[in-house]
C-alpha cells in the first residue's frame, strides 16, 4: 500500500573537515522538520566530512561505515525523528566510496555507493548497485550527483518500483563553470523524471569557497510530470518540503 511521505531537502552551507558542525547542521534542520512533520530528511553529498577530493582529506576523514568512529555519528544521530540521507565518504576494504548513507534513530539502514564518477573523483571505487528502501509505504533509491546525467542511474531505481529518487549533490564550483552549470541541473534531472515519472528530491551546498569557487545550489522537488515545484533560492541556506504520495 502507499502512504504519504513527507520529505525535506536541505541547502547547506559547505562544511569541510569538521563532522561535528555538519552533525549540528543535521540537528538544526532536524529541529525545523519536525515543526513541519517531515520524515525523511535528504543532505548533500559527501556532507559528513565535505567533499574535498584530495588524497589528504579523504585519507584523513574517510569512515568505515562499521567503524567505531562512526558509531558515534549514529548514536549522535539517535536522537532525531527523521529518517536521514546524507553523504559520506566511505573507507571499505582498502578502497574509497562516494557514499550517501540511510540513517534512522540512529541505526544505519543501507547505503548507496555512486556509480558514476567524474575525472576528478579518481580516488573513489565506483558503486555497482541501485538498493531502495521504504518508509511509509513509499519505496526511495538514490543517485549521487554525477549520476544523474545517465539514465542508466535512474533506471534500476524506478524498475524496483520506486516512487521517488533521492539526489545528494555537491556543486561547488569555479565560477564560470557554476554559472554554465546553474541552469543545467533542472534539465538534466527533467530528464530522468520524465523516463522513469519518479518524483525527483535534490538537496547541494551553497555559498563562497573562496575567490575562485561558488555553489548556487539547487535543491529542489521535481514532481512526475518533470515540473519544479519547490526549491530553495539560490544563495541561501534553508530547506523546501514536498509530499510524496
Amino acid at each position: 500500500m502507499r502512504g504519504r511521505l513527507r520529505v525535506g531537502a536541505c541547502q547547506t552551507p559547505e562544511i569541510l573537515g569538521e563532522i561535528d558542525r555538519a552533525l549540528v547542521c543535521i540537528e538544526e534542520f532536524a529541529a525545523l522538520a519536525d515543526a513541519q512533520g517531515v520524515h525523511l530528511l535528504l543532505f548533500p553529498e559527501c556532507f559528513l566530512q565535505g567533499y574535498l577530493v584530495e588524497e589528504q582529506h579523504v585519507r584523513e576523514y574517510a569512515l568505515g561505515l562499521d567503524s567505531a568512529r562512526f558509531a558515534v555519528v549514529l548514536r549522535r544521530l539517535a536522537r532525531i525523528e527523521q529518517t536521514l540521507v546524507f553523504g559520506v565518504i566511505e573507507q571499505a576494504d582498502g578502497s574509497y566510496f562516494n557514499t550517501a548513507v540511510v540513517v534512522a534513530r540512529g541505526e544505519l539502514v543501507g547505503a548507496y555507493r555512486k556509480t558514476h564518477l567524474v575525472p576528478g573523483e579518481s580516488l573513489f571505487g565506483k558503486g555497482d548497485a541501485y538498493p531502495t528502501f521504504v518508509l511509509r509505504g513509499v519505496r526511495f533509491g538514490i543517485n549521487i550527483c554525477y549520476d544523474t546525467q545517465f539514465g542508466q542511474a535512474a533506471a534500476p531505481v524506478a524498475a524496483q518500483g520506486a516512487r521517488l529518487l533521492l539526489v545528494p549533490a555537491q556543486n561547488m564550483m569555479r565560477r564560470a563553470a557554476a554559472l554554465h552549470w546553474k541552469d543545467l541541473h533542472h534539465a538534466i534531472r527533467a530528464e530522468r523524471v520524465r523516463e522513469t515519472g519518479m518524483w525527483l528530491l535534490s538537496a547541494d551546498v551553497t555559498g563562497e569557497r573562496d575567490e575562485h569557487r561558488v555553489g548556487w545550489g539547487p535543491t529542489s522537488v521535481i514532481n512526475p510530470r518533470a515540473e519544479v515545484v519547490a526549491q530553495v533560492p539560490l544563495m541561501t541556506t534553508g530547506m523546501v518540503v514536498a509530499d510524496i504520495d
